[in-house]
């Protein structure tokens, strides 16, 4: 049976591996949103309970991620919109 501790360091890494991959496929928005949006999800809990770490790391990374691929995809909506105005 795994103790509490064991369940805590499997959230902190889980969280920072999936803000990772967040990062990685950033050009698959189907990808980097909901492994960055997990990443975040699981940071804050792990951060709230154990504080500092890998927890805050995770987070971090999740946070770069979504917004980065967010960021990506509104531009290109935006070039698309302008193009076709004749802007």
């Amino acid at each position: 049976m795994k103790s509490k501790n064991e369940n805590r360091i499997v959230s902190h890494v889980a969280s920072l591996v999936l803000g990772i991959i967040s990062i990685v496929t950033i050009l698959f928005w189907y990808l980097s949103l909901p492994t960055g949006i997990t990443a975040i999800v699981l940071g804050v809990k792990s951060y709230k309970k154990a504080g500092k770490g890998l927890g805050l790391a995770g987070m971090i990374t999740g946070i770069i991620g979504t917004a980065l691929c967010l960021l990506i995809y509104i531009s290109l909506l935006i070039i698309i919109i302008l193009s076709n105005t004749g802007y």
